[in-house]
Parts: C-alpha cells; structure tokens; sequence
C-alpha cells in the first residue's frame, strides 16, 4: 500500500550485478544519507597512453585513479599484463552518474581491481565488494564510514565485503544480523584483493590485447 499512498518511488540505490563483468568492480561509498555501492569501469582502448577519468569525480578520487594506475604499470608483468600498455592503449576510468559529486581515497582499491581486469581480462566476482586506499607499493589502508558501507552492501545482495584489516573494529557498529548474512574478509595489500576477487580468464576470451577486437572490452561480454 506505501507506493499507492506516496506514489513511485522517488529514489533508487545500486544492486548486485546481473553477472561478472570484465573491468567492472564494485566499491562501496559513504553518502550523507548512508551508504551506497558504486560500480567503477574501465575501458581499454588503443590510442597513446590517456588516463580519462570521468564521473564527476573530486580531487581526491582522481588522485587515488593514478595511484591505482601506478600500482598496475609497476606490477604488470607479475599481473600478466602487457608492461607497454601505458604506450599503446588510452585507459578510461568511469563512475557512472556523473550528476552526483564522489570524492574520497577509499575507491582506491576498487579502481586498481577494476583496472586489472580490463587489462588481463579476468572477470571480476560480482558478488564482492570492497573498500580501501591503495598506495603506491599495494598497500591497503584503513578508511571511514564502515557501518553505512556495509549496510548498503547487504542491501544491495552482495555477499562478500573486502575490507582493509584496519578496520575489523569498526564492525562492532554493524548489527549482528546483518554481519551473520555476510562474509567478510581483511586485506593488507591488493595482492589478496586480487586473489578473492578476479576470476580466472574466459576460455572464449584473448588474453593477447594486440590480437583480440575491441570490442571484446564492452562492460557486458556476450
């Protein structure tokens, strides 16, 4: 009876990917009426080594976007990724709904993941979420709003939340049935984001970027 005395829901909140994607990673964000998930992509493209960043976003995350872009170029070869990548394709970092402003380090983690998997094109696990800063070394450090976060993870069907293990006090705020629906896992570096969130890579899909088409980087391979 709610939408016939109010009418059509006015506002929306993100939800679980349909399926895994390559070069889409699902962060989690703080707004100033709780939390949300944030869905990060990238694109890759041949062209001559641009980082486009879009999505309206503030100083912070953009500085966090190049942070991410340095971890990949100095740990490619380990990643099983083209070391000449940032000389041969043009990277387009995107967090949709440009309209709303996002600023803040702790989408760090989640473009660094977003990133490798467009580039080795590794799916990501779309039933895992994550938050944390990244440095320039892989680090993963500790960030705010854990409570909001996690509430709009559960929300929004996701099972697994990677979190930095700074932050394993701050679930104490989350309610217990909430954390019981849950499963949560505290990194120290992006080697073990990695490891618990890109999947191995399709059988269908080239992992050579000069021999495969472009369009295999649409965010919904068939």
């Amino acid at each position: 009876m709610v939408e016939k005395f109010l009418g059509a829901p006015r506002y929306h909140y993100g939800t679980v990917e349909k399926q895994d994607l390559i070069g889409v990673a699902t962060g989690l964000a703080w707004t100033e009426v709780g939390g949300d998930i944030l869905n990060i992509e990238v694109s890759v493209m041949k062209g001559e080594g641009k980082l486009i960043l879009t999505g309206k976003l503030g100083d912070v995350m953009q500085e966090s976007a190049h942070a991410s872009y340095s971890y990949v170029r100095s740990k490619a070869q380990l990643l099983n990724i083209d070391e000449d990548f940032h000389k041969k394709y043009d990277i387009h970092i995107h967090v949709p709904e440009g309209a709303i402003p996002k600023d803040g380090p702790s989408a760090g983690i989640t473009i660094a993941c977003a990133l490798i998997s467009a580039l080795s094109m590794r799916p990501v696990d779309r039933t895992v979420a994550m938050t944390g800063e990244i440095t320039l070394r892989g680090r993963v450090l500790p960030v705010g709003g854990i409570k909001e976060k996690v509430l709009a993870a559960h929300r929004a069907g996701i099972k697994t939340i990677i979190l930095p293990e700074e932050n394993t006090k701050d679930l104490e705020e989350v309610p217990q049935k909430v954390k019981d629906q849950l499963c949560f896992i505290f990194v120290n570096t992006m080697d073990e984001v990695i490891e618990k969130t890109l999947k191995p890579v399709p059988a269908e899909k080239p992992v050579n970027l000069e021999k495969s088409e472009l369009d295999h980087y649409n965010i919904y391979p068939s």
